[in-house]
């Protein structure tokens, strides 16, 4: 959400008021109510609010529920129609903001030291957390909801989608870019028989993922993505891709080339927004995930070309949006458990990513993209069958 500038300063109570109208009005534009009972309306108990939200746009709103000055009968609702009325495309940048995006610009914010600190700041908060949130696999991406009842179900479909596009036989070698806990990598050994090589560099991901992955041709490294050597028969990445960073889109793309086989395949599943970007949510840069970015459609094809030729893709982005608000459920439920060693502020801070990213989802504002890729060059592949 951009910054809508603030009226000139006459008397401190007229100021106040004229930035109170201006909130409601904008809110109002998009069917937002202060003080209503409908999803999507928002409780404002800190006057302070109105000239927060006007001077620091999404940051300023996200830190203002952090700070309990206002509350949302459904976050996710209220998200989902201010993006999808484009009320933050609507509003010039603040002079903050526009720097900020202007050193984006520039700035490679994904470098090997930078990217180290960047998944440990979110990761590395605690496997509990993650644990207590996520299905019993712990797969933090994108389930697939098809024919599925429950987060557990949904997820091994997915996995289980994933190997198929993969045509993953025993024997097979794979690596796995941005393992997570080692879900992918569990569940293809177990399934299909072969040996996961999986990278990631979360220290608390390793642990956890090597204990659970005990007994099962996996292995699990704290490792960058441009460090490692060798050849695998496939290569996949499910939810990495936006950690990558647009300087190192195409680094990226050829990384994994070198990783495969000449006859391999590629599975890359990334979220990717409608349109190209160099940067992310300030608020969601600033607390959830420094240094992300979602790539578009247009950004992902031409790091690919001459690289890679795109064999399928797949969107299912609105079982994103699902998948979260379970998320959601699972943390909200275990929350009596979790707040011995988590505070207040972060519950409120780690439900306000959750249901805005549910309600981005759900305006459709950010899509789930899976596709398959083979080596340029390498000649026909033979026709996938996951459907």
């Amino acid at each position: 959400m951009r910054v809508i500038p603030l009226p000139a300063k006459n008397a401190a109570s007229g100021s106040r008021s004229r930035v109170e109208a201006m909130v409601r009005r904008v809110l109002e534009s998009v069917d937002v109510a202060i003080g209503g009972d409908r999803p999507g309306d928002i409780q404002v108990h800190d006057r302070r609010f109105y000239r927060r939200v006007l001077r620091d746009g999404s940051v300023g709103l996200g830190e203002a529920y952090m700070d309990g000055w206002w509350d949302a009968v459904r976050i996710d609702a209220f998200i989902a129609k201010l993006l999808g009325r484009g009320i933050d495309r609507s509003n010039p940048a603040s002079w903050s903001h526009r720097v900020r995006r202007w050193i984006t610009e520039f700035q490679n914010r994904q470098t090997r030291l930078r990217s180290r600190l960047n998944v440990r700041h979110h990761y590395d908060i605690g496997n509990d957390l993650y644990q207590a949130m996520l299905d019993r696999r712990m797969t933090y991406t994108c389930a697939y909801w098809k024919n599925a009842a429950d987060l557990d179900t949904a997820q091994e479909h997915k996995l289980d989608r994933v190997c198929r596009k993969l045509g993953l036989q025993p024997g097979m070698r794979v690596l796995d870019i941005g393992c997570g806990w080692g879900s992918f990598a569990i569940y293809a050994a177990e399934r299909y028989g072969v040996h996961v090589t999986g990278v990631t560099l979360s220290p608390d991901q390793v642990a956890l993922g090597q204990e659970r992955a005990q007994g099962l041709p996996v292995e699990i490294r704290l490792e960058d993505y441009r460090e490692g050597a060798g050849r695998y028969d496939r290569v996949v990445s499910l939810g990495m891709f936006e950690h990558v960073g647009y300087m190192n889109y195409r680094t990226y793309m050829k990384t994994a080339r070198d990783r495969l086989a000449p006859d391999g395949l590629f599975l890359l599943q990334t979220i990717a927004g409608n349109a190209s970007v160099r940067a992310i949510d300030p608020w969601i840069d600033r607390y959830i995930f420094p240094g992300a970015m979602l790539p578009s459609v247009s950004q992902i094809g031409e790091a690919a070309e001459g690289v890679f030729v795109v064999e399928d893709g797949e969107n299912f982005g609105p079982d994103y949006d699902r998948t979260l608000m379970a998320w959601f459920e699972n943390f909200d439920g275990a929350w009596d458990d979790l707040k011995r060693r988590y505070s207040e502020r972060f519950y409120r801070m780690w439900k306000y990513y959750l249901l805005c990213c549910a309600g981005g989802f759900r305006s459709r504002r950010n899509q789930l993209w899976q596709f398959v890729l083979a080596p340029d060059g390498a000649g026909p592949v033979s026709r996938l069958d996951y459907r």
